[in-house]
């Protein structure tokens, strides 16, 4: 099995993954997540533009599967907390992210991602993660 069935695999047993139709393309060692559009997604029909919280979880997701893939877990590891900063309009088409471990201790790590439509140098919203990796240590 690729790393990539893998990474798909350990997504699929998150709800949200699949409500979103959210799926990670690997090329290498770089992880991009691709948000397909759909007019589900859309929070404000007048301008079209995306919902915050369609965007803020799909970066939440994007940096859990960069998690799957730099660290050893075997499942989802859980949120802490995490900021979003909504930097311009979500538009009606595709949205892509890529995630950064920022540190990863044996517990905790720190994420961030940032999320983009047409030009990667113009994020759509960035985000700073913290996760729990494991909930208690291994005996």
């Amino acid at each position: 099995m690729s790393r990539a069935d893998e990474l798909q695999g350990f997504l699929s047993g998150v709800p949200i993954v699949e409500t979103l139709g959210m799926r990670c393309e690997i090329k290498g060692d770089d992880m991009t997540a691709v948000l397909p559009f759909q007019d589900k997604l859309i929070g404000n029909f007048t301008i079209k533009a995306l919902h915050g919280g369609a965007i803020g979880t799909f970066l939440e997701m994007t940096a859990m599967a960069q998690l799957f893939l730099e660290a050893d877990v075997e499942r989802p590891p859980r949120t802490i907390n995490i900021t979003v900063d909504y930097l311009r309009q979500g538009r009606a088409e595709d949205l892509f992210a890529r995630a950064t471990v920022i540190k990863m201790g044996r517990r905790m790590a720190s994420v961030r991602a940032e999320a983009w439509q047409a030009e990667r140098n113009k994020p759509v919203a960035a985000l700073l993660g913290h996760f729990l990796l494991r909930r208690e240590d291994p005996a």
